[in-house]
Formats: C-alpha cells, structure tokens, sequence
C-alpha cells in the first residue's frame, strides 16, 4: 500500500501561514537587539498582510486539513475584526509601560499568537481544531495581562485569568469529551448526524457535553452568570490589552459559538435555544446592573461587555440567517466603539494621575474636544442611540427576535438600553459638564488637542498614535450608524456561509 499524502491548499491557508511567519519574525526581533524597534512595525505589517491575504480569499469558500476548518466569509469577517483590533492595540501600545517592560518583540509576538489562535478560532470545525485554538488564542492573553510587571494589579490580573481561563478550558474539554462519547465523531458535521439518532435529550452524554461545551464558551466570552472574572480582569490588566480582549475574544469566540451551534447542533435547535436565550437574557440584566455606579472605566466597560455579550447571544438564539447576519453586524460595531472608548482611556491614563477613574475625562470637552467626541459618542453608540452603529446594530437584533418569536428577549434588549443610560450618560456629563482637575496632569497634552502644544514635541508622534484610532473609530460608529448599508451587506456575506 501506497502513502497518499493529502492536498493542501495553500491559497486558502496563506491567511494562517502569514501570521505563523510574522510571528517568528517578530520574536526574533527580541533575540536581535539592532532590530528590538521593529517589531511594532513588523507586527503591523503582518496584520496588514494577513487582513489584504483574506480579502482575497473573499467569497471562496473552502474546507481545509481534511475538514478541520473551513475559510468562509464568516471566519474572514470575524478575523478581519481580530486583525483591526490587533493593529490598534499595537498603534495603542506605543509607549506602553508593559510593553517595554515586557520586552516589545515578545510583547507583539504574544500579540500575534493570540490573534492566530482567534483566526484559528472562527475556522475550526473540529472539537480538536476547536480547542487547540482556543488555548492558542488564551495562553499568550494570560501573559498580557500580566506584563506590566511594575503593577500589582496586572499581576493579580494574569493570575486571576489563567486561573479562571483554566477552569473554563478545563470544562470545555469535558464537554468535548462526552460530545465524542455521544456522538462518536470530533466534526461538527459527524456530531450532528451523530446526535439526530436519539436527540440531544434522548443521551445523556450528549446532553451532559452540550452543557459543559456551552459554560467552557460562556466563560470565554464573558456570558453571566460566568462572567465574574471579568471587571477584575479588564482592570488589572494593560489597557491595550483589555481593548484587544474585549472585542478580538469575543469574535473570536462567538465565531465558533455559531458553527457549534448552528451546524453541529443545529437538528436539535429547539431544545438549545431555550437555554442560552435565558443566557443572553442573564446576561443583559446582571451587566448593565453590574455597571451602574462604577468608577473605574475599564471595569464600567468590563461590565458593559457582559451585556453586550447578551445581545450578542441573542443573535445566536433565533438560529437563522438573519440572526448570524445581525450578530456579526453587531460584533464589527462593537469593535469600533470599543475601539473609540479604549483609546481615550489610554491617552488620558497617562496624562492623569486618576489613571482609568471617571475623573480623568472630568473637563475633558473644554480641554481636549479632540479626546472628548470620540468618547462621547463611544458611549452614546455603547448605549445604542440613534445616528450611531450600536443603534442599527440592536435594530438588527431585535428584528431578527421578533421574526422567529422571541419578542421577550428582545424587551430585554431595550430593557437593557434604558438601564444603560444610567452609567454610560454620567460619563458623558462628566466630560462636558464638569470642571477639570488640572493639578492632576502628569504628561504633555495630546498633539493636535491644544494650541500650546509643541509642534516639535518629541512625544508627538507617540500621541497621534492614541489619537487617530479614537477619530477614525468614533467617525466609523457615527458613518455606519447613519449609512450602515456597507456594513449590512458585509454581515450578510457571513451570515450566508452557514447556509
């Protein structure tokens, strides 16, 4: 007998191998000292590179390895997200102090590996696939988190989420585990044939896997009532860092949530959907309740989260087309209001001495207009109010709920704007409406924000690297929320490839 070895696309798996190569390249960077600037440089043209080797690979769907993953428009569009937020957080990360305290070759390599394992992610269809990814995807996060070595809290934020972190892949590896048992196949396809036979209520081992399956992802994506990491997490860790976890891990994860769901379990949708729409609904109350009062931005936006990721979930709930199409709209939303939110929280933690205290954007529309709009219609667009992305993203969502009868979670979902208001809107006064604390300033202004400012400031540069990801994603929030037609048919794009 003769070996045959199997075909390999290497078209398809350009996206793949160019974050593979540039990660090594990048952490080669931190052995070679001549080259230790580069890697910021390095790690965006990778980024660049892998988003331009996707969009070529746009409307080609494909099964790789043997029907391990499949590169689709949902996992281009999902990875395209991941490659957006990789690239601000580099361009956020300039002078970070955890990046050089980390080593910046190691720190954008550990970048990398992460936003692999994401793309890696939201191609799997395979539970070994699946789970490779999401420790690809979690193990480099770990150590972010904790590369500020000077802070305790980044300390105690690494720790707390390898900890949790741990727990949950513990428990998704179970899950797997009785899945294969039930339905004696690892593909999301096989397990779906697998389980028709008796249903999923008919084998406990089935049964049993789904649950423990479904809290593994949950944890990942910060879904109540797994969420209690969270708040703690996002605070503690690098602020560029949080802003890549709250969005990347997310899509990332929701990626696989969706082809789990809608593929592997898809013949038995009635008897899952029940379940996580109680999830989403949890999720949507304890968040924007959990927000309300705090004073710590970072764990405001760690609380907020929570609940976006319930209106999220909704969009999984329906199981439809129209739902995946939402959930994706609403996750590229996201992503720039996030994105908006984060970069003004840098720029102002290191300006202030309140670090990521809502007093640190006190007075900031008379001093800084230029970081003041950005975050003001961040937090408008979080909320979900008219002439804002967050707005025709919840739209979305709702209609697609309507559409297949779960009109009660999507109340929750208005619900939850409603009780959102009561701490997104505080920020908002805080920053137009209240005077500033002026002998809390510890850096230079931001370039470009005041007429003072030095135009030959060596810092300069450093600064527009804050300030330009915050306009350019407020003015996206604000363009798709007004002309979200683009954004609709790049949704629809994902929401078709499961069909």
């Amino acid at each position: 007998m003769s070996f045959q070895a199997p075909h390999i696309d290497y078209a398809a798996l350009s996206p793949v191998l160019a974050l593979t190569a540039g990660l090594c390249v990048v952490l080669l960077t931190a052995v070679f000292r001549p080259l230790r600037k580069t890697a910021p440089t390095l790690t965006l043209v990778t980024l660049a590179a892998t988003a331009g080797l996707l969009i070529w690979r746009w409307n080609e769907p494909v099964d790789l390895v043997s029907g391990a993953l499949r590169l689709d428009d949902l996992a281009i569009s999902i990875s395209l997200v991941v490659m957006l937020m990789a690239a601000a957080t580099v361009l956020l990360s300039v002078g970070e102090p955890a990046a050089e305290q980390a080593g910046s070759g190691e720190y954008h390599a550990l970048l990398l590996g992460s936003a692999l394992g994401m793309a890696l992610l939201a191609q799997a269809q395979n539970l070994v696939t699946f789970f490779v990814a999401i420790e690809t995807l979690s193990i480099p996060l770990y150590i972010l988190c904790a590369a500020n070595l000077r802070r305790e809290r980044s300390l105690e934020s690494g720790l707390k989420y390898l900890i949790v972190g741990s727990l949950g892949s513990a428990t998704l590896l179970y899950g797997m585990a009785f899945l294969y048992g039930g339905s004696g196949s690892t593909d999301f396809a096989g397990i779906a044939t697998g389980i028709s036979r008796e249903g999923v209520l008919g084998d406990p081992l089935v049964l049993v896997g789904i649950a423990l399956t479904g809290v593994g992802l949950a944890f990942k994506t910060s879904i109540a009532p797994f969420h209690q990491w969270t708040p703690d997490v996002y605070q503690g860790a690098p602020t560029p860092i949080t802003g890549f976890m709250a969005v990347a891990t997310k899509a990332a994860a929701f990626a696989v949530f969706v082809r789990f769901f809608d593929v592997a379990l898809a013949p038995q949708a009635s008897d899952w959907q029940p379940a996580l729409a109680v999830l989403a609904a949890a999720s949507i109350v304890i968040g924007n309740v959990g927000a309300l009062g705090q004073r710590s931005l970072k764990r405001l936006l760690g609380y907020s989260g929570i609940a976006q990721a319930g209106y999220i979930l909704a969009g999984l709930v329906v199981a439809s087309e129209a739902g995946v199409n939402a959930l994706v709209f609403y996750l590229a939303a996201y992503a720039f209001m996030n994105l908006a939110a984060f970069a003004v929280i840098v720029a102002r933690e290191r300006e202030t001495a309140h670090g990521d205290d809502v007093r640190a954007v006190q007075g900031l529309g008379r001093e800084r207009p230029l970081l003041a709009w950005p975050l003001t219609i961040s937090m408008l667009g979080l909320a979900g109010l008219p002439a804002t992305a967050g707005f025709i993203g919840k739209l979305y969502l709702i209609e697609a709920l309507v559409a297949r009868g779960y009109t009660w979670l999507a109340v929750f979902i208005a619900v939850g704007t409603m009780i959102s208001l009561a701490y997104y809107l505080p920020v908002v006064a805080a920053m137009w409406m209240r005077p500033g604390d002026e002998t809390a300033t510890t850096a230079p202004v931001i370039a470009g924000a005041s007429p003072e400012a030095d135009p030959i400031d060596p810092d300069a540069a450093r600064r527009i690297y804050l300030l330009a990801p915050a306009l350019l994603a407020a003015a996206a929030v604000v363009f798709f929320g007004v002309i979200p037609q683009p954004l609709v048919e790049f949704a629809e794009h994902a929401g078709s490839a499961l069909i």
